[in-house]
């Protein structure tokens, strides 16, 4: 069964393993989490927990928000998420999940949003390489070819092009935890996840790990 929690992504740092081996990782802080809502197939046509992280700032509070909140008995938050296929009889609403869910050496998949780039081109946003920049060439960073003469006289879909990049939902899975302390709310993964500083991520058991 899946278990998760929300975080922030605090930055990265190095540990040395037993062996002085030296291990990059990215360090996530997950305050306890509260259980809001527990869905069931019978009346949600699926299972899952709905848990919250973060209080809302009461200027941005309406009353639904606060009367969901009351439900669990706690304060409105600012990030919900849902963790699907997870054992409903591990939890009950109102519960508190912290960051000793998960142990060491256990694999986890992680989910963010990857930093906005704005408006780029296609070297940049899809790895192109240039044109000639000399001996009179005047293509240097365009996109390519867009067709095919006057047959079939269109761009073909899936075309790579200038555009936005960046500031999607991307997930990094099978990264392996590497230490927890609960004491300061830290989870410590090999690796780097998507995200900038202070962004939230979800911390879920790997689907494919473990």
């Amino acid at each position: 069964m899946t278990k998760g929690i929300l975080g922030r992504k605090i930055g990265m740092t190095q540990l040395f393993a037993e062996n002085g081996e030296v291990v990059p990782v990215t360090v996530l802080q997950a305050e306890p989490n509260v259980v809001l809502q527990k869905l069931t197939a019978e009346n949600n046509g699926y299972e899952a927990i709905q848990i919250g992280f973060f209080n809302e700032r009461e200027s941005r509070i309406n009353k639904a928000m606060k009367g969901h909140a009351e439900k669990a008995d706690t304060a409105p938050k600012r990030y919900v998420r849902e963790i699907r296929n997870a054992n409903l009889d591990d939890y009950e609403v109102g519960q508190e999940i912290g960051v000793d869910i998960f142990q060491i050496g256990e694999k986890v998949d992680v989910t963010g949003t990857s930093k906005g780039k704005g408006f780029q081109g296609a070297i940049k946003r899809h790895n192109q390489q240039r044109g000639p920049m000399s001996h009179g060439s005047r293509y240097h960073r365009g996109a390519g070819s867009m067709g095919a003469s006057a047959d079939p006289a269109r761009v073909f879909k899936g075309k790579k092009l200038p555009g936005q990049m960046g500031a999607v939902q991307v997930t990094i899975q099978n990264l392996e935890i590497v230490k927890v302390d609960t004491e300061r709310n830290l989870i410590l993964v090999k690796g780097n996840v998507p995200g900038a500083k202070k962004s939230v991520v979800k911390i879920t058991s790997a689907i494919k790990g473990n």
